[in-house]
């Protein structure tokens, strides 16, 4: 077997497969409906982003009018982050990063991670970004105040949605149903574990 550049364990260089089946949903998730579970989880979040991408870009008629569609000039996130949505000691920050960068930046990632999660590949990359994303809109939003939007100031569904993005990930939860183990099989992928 081709030996892996992984740090030792009990004296010895792990494998290429070792590695492999370390990171196998199997291995971590032992029941098949457990696997399956978090399969739904997984598919259910990636469409959280790939909806929100989706309708912004088209103006599907529910967070966006047709007349606000990204394709009919509409602003994702800058209508977002100069909205009265947007509160709390960060308003400024916000405000000053709205962009049509931020537009693009924004709806890539919203994209990205949609497929990504959805396909159940790159996850770990997928969690931190869409964790990031998720963290930024909740900081936007600030739920500490008084008449805030949201009824838990803690745990809101942008925390809820983060938490689920880390599960997935850190459980490997590409596998079932997903494109998570033909993902880990690619050499770019075995020679930059960090895409799993």
């Amino acid at each position: 077997m081709t030996q892996a550049t992984t740090a030792p364990t009990t004296g010895r260089r792990r494998t290429i497969e070792e590695a492999r089946h370390a990171t196998s949903e199997n291995a971590i998730v032992t029941s098949v409906a457990g696997r399956r579970a978090l399969a739904v989880l997984r598919i259910a979040t990636g469409f959280i982003f790939l909806w929100a991408f989706l309708d912004k870009t088209f103006g599907l008629g529910y967070a966006t009018p047709v007349a606000r569609a990204w394709i009919n000039g509409g602003t994702p996130s800058q209508g977002f982050l100069n909205s009265p949505a947007v509160v709390g000691p960060f308003k400024p920050f916000f405000a000053a990063i709205a962009s049509p960068a931020s537009d693009v930046l924004f709806m890539l990632g919203m994209l990205g991670i949609g497929v990504a999660v959805v396909l159940g590949i790159g996850l770990r990359v997928s969690a931190i970004a869409g964790s990031i994303i998720l963290v930024f809109m909740y900081l936007a939003e600030w739920t500490f105040g008084a008449n805030a939007a949201s009824t838990n100031p803690l745990v809101d569904y942008h925390i809820i949605f983060a938490l689920a993005l880390i599960v997935v990930a850190v459980v490997s939860a590409g596998d079932a149903w997903g494109l998570g183990t033909a993902w880990k099989k690619l050499p770019v992928v075995q020679n930059h574990r960090w895409l799993i």
